[in-house]
């Protein structure tokens, strides 16, 4: 292309010039990124950034006469989809410049808007243009949405009249109709929401600020009373996750012999949902989102809460049917990649289980009222089930540390009511295929064991997490009314671990993992003695341990020479006894992440106070509540060692 070639200026008035970007009727997206290469962007980026600025105003211009026309014609709607495509393409390397940073938010006099605009409309930052353009394309009718009037061209409807919550894009929350499916409209969507990610993603590319009140402008401006779609579209994002069914009618290896075009509209429908619902509510200055507000289910009012629409929105769902409906559709997807089938591969497999596991999160954080409807409903189990498949599956690969810290933090913002600890000793019978040792038990049983696996034979930078994994245990531990033998012998085998000399005195918090292991003990024998057979029998049997425990020597000489010993001989727990036996069929053993994954990083996980208030049960039945401690994480290197569970570790 010419602009790619020429240093020269172009003038913004050249139509026949600018419009060949996106006259072409037969580019889709792969074309739009082979032929506009990284390396040419930034070359244009570098030498003539005035074409590549222009480029930019000329193709929002698009979007912007394509949301006040309705874009009625096939040629418009093509247009639209090539800009669409094109700064989809071209953003990230604006992001990346920290010269061009502000380039979105400032106004250019005479950027091709023609003079019939008034002065105001001139004055709108490119982004907020952009921002507005998109909304509307998402409710135009006959692009992506049904139009609910046969009408000719000259009768079409004006895009500024009509009501796009009518035009909702699936039944669910606050919306009964579900509209006939069409795949054409599904693609347009998924087109205009992936331009809206790339809109979002601005912060990727800016260096980490301590500070976090430093909000998103883009995601900010996109969820204020700005976007007069805000209801329509929150809804529509929402009921279109909750509201998909991957295996749809079940016949085997259908996914391989249909397209199916809702899957990503999903996927990037998931994507918007949790970036637009990124919000701290600690940094606004408005009242705390709890879920109380009364009223009707999101009504169009401003009520009293966060400036972010859609974090507003989310705290208000307050009928019965919506939390069912959403808590279906969640656990439904959740479960998706756990489906066992006698034919291998003939059931459709979704990928974004990370996406929904932090949807859940927001919604249980923003929305208090869901949580509790979670925590009351039978359906919590199938919450459960699907986060221990991933965490378990996810224990060995360092580039999945972020999904294993917010599957830990879901459990452990559960397991803080009782009624959690009550569901789960419902017996496990569903056999879902995971690398762990066969057992016959309870949910509680399936959760001690995959916590020990994870501690066992997981990577050293989940060690922060070992606080959180215990606190869990300690949570549900007095509602526990009978567990296996081999989820006792899991929590021995922990016991005879952390309890080791070296390890108590190898770091300042060490002990903590003991006096936690204690309290599930002494729990479990206060307040469910009768049904606990099986851990009183193994506590028994390693008496020893709790022996060693009570003389543990605290003169300086001794300890040095329990640390001294340990770095000369680097023995690893013995696993005998510890029945690990033979895994359940179908199963595979956690892989490591794939050589050249880019091995990520968190910035500091918050201590386990700032999570969850730690509480016990007092004799009289109560939970009161502990004073939180300081919770650091554990130096590298010192407890894969020491529980390894059989093999052997060089530090």
């Amino acid at each position: 292309v010419t602009l790619f070639v020429s240093p020269q200026p172009v003038e913004a008035t050249d139509d026949a010039f600018w419009d060949q970007f996106w006259a072409d009727t037969a580019t889709s997206v792969q074309d739009v990124f082979a032929l506009v290469p990284a390396a040419e962007i930034r070359a244009v980026r570098e030498e003539s950034p005035s074409n590549l600025a222009t480029l930019c105003y000329k193709a929002v211009e698009k979007l912007v006469q394509g949301a006040e026309s309705g874009c009625h014609t096939e040629k418009e709607r093509q247009i639209i989809l090539n800009c669409c495509r094109l700064l989809t393409r071209i953003l990230p390397y604006i992001f990346e410049d920290p010269d061009w940073r502000g380039f979105f938010w400032s106004t250019v006099p005479g950027a091709g808007r023609g003079g019939g605009d008034d002065d105001d409309e001139n004055a709108r930052p490119l982004a907020e243009s952009l921002l507005l353009a998109v909304a509307d394309l998402l409710f135009c009718p006959d692009f992506t949405v049904q139009s609910h009037r046969r009408s000719t061209v000259d009768t079409a409807e004006d895009i500024h009249s009509i009501d796009s919550c009518e035009y909702i894009w699936e039944a669910g929350v606050g919306f009964a109709h579900s509209p006939q499916p069409n795949y054409i409209h599904d693609l347009n969507r998924t087109e205009l929401l992936k331009l809206l990610l790339t809109c979002f993603s601005e912060a990727m590319y800016l260096p980490p600020s301590s500070d976090s009140s430093n909000a998103n402008p883009w995601v900010q401006f996109f969820c204020s009373t700005e976007n007069r779609h805000a209801l329509p579209l929150f809804t529509s994002l929402l009921n279109v996750v909750c509201a998909y069914d991957p295996v749809g009618y079940g016949i085997p290896y259908n996914h391989l012999l249909f397209s199916d075009y809702r899957e990503p509209l999903v996927e990037e429908a998931a994507q918007v949902l949790i970036v637009t619902l990124d919000y701290d509510s600690s940094t606004s200055s408005s009242p705390t989102v709890d879920g109380t507000t009364t009223g009707t289910a999101m009504d169009d009012v401003d009520p009293p809460g966060p400036d972010n629409l859609f974090v507003n929105y989310l705290s208000r769902i307050h009928r019965e049917e919506d939390f069912q409906f959403i808590l279906k559709g969640v656990a439904r997807l959740l479960s998706n990649p756990l489906v066992q089938t006698y034919l291998p591969n003939s059931a459709k497999k979704i990928q974004f289980h990370q996406e929904l596991l932090v949807l859940f999160w927001k919604l249980c954080d923003f929305n208090k009222k869901f949580l509790f409807f979670v925590l009351k409903s039978s359906d919590v189990l199938d919450i459960l089930v699907p986060i221990l498949y991933f965490l378990n599956d996810a224990r060995a690969d360092q580039s999945r540390v972020g999904l294993m810290h917010i599957g830990v933090f879901i459990l452990l913002l559960l397991s803080g009511e009782r009624n959690f600890g009550v569901r789960l000793n419902k017996p496990y019978s569903v056999r879902v295929p995971m690398d762990i040792p066969v057992f016959t038990g309870t949910h509680a049983d399936l959760l001690i064991i995959v916590f020990h696996k994870i501690i066992t034979s997981g990577h050293q930078r989940l060690q922060p997490l070992f606080d959180c994994l215990l606190t869990i245990v300690v949570n549900v531990s007095p509602y526990l009314k009978s567990l296996s033998m081999v989820a006792a012998n899991k929590l021995l085998h922990l016991l005879e671990a952390f309890s080791t000399t070296w390890f108590l005195f190898s770091a300042v918090q060490n002990h903590h993992l003991v006096f936690f292991l204690l309290e599930v003990f002494n729990n479990i024998i206060q307040y469910q003695f009768d049904g606990n057979s099986n851990l009183v029998y193994a506590v028994i049997r390693k008496r020893n341990v709790f022996h060693q425990l009570a003389n543990l020597p605290t003169d300086s000489q001794s300890i040095q020479k329990g640390l001294q010993r340990k770095k000369k001989t680097p023995e690893p727990i013995s696993r005998t006894n510890s029945q690990d036996g033979v895994s359940m069929e179908g199963s595979r053993p956690a892989a490591p992440a794939e050589p050249g994954t880019l091995k990520t990083s968190l910035v500091a996980t918050p201590g386990i106070d700032k999570l969850t208030e730690k509480s016990q049960v007092s004799e009289d039945g109560t939970m009161r509540s502990l004073e939180p401690e300081s919770s650091q994480p554990l130096p590298e290197g010192n407890l894969s060692s020491t529980v390894s569970d059989g093999e052997p570790w060089s530090g």
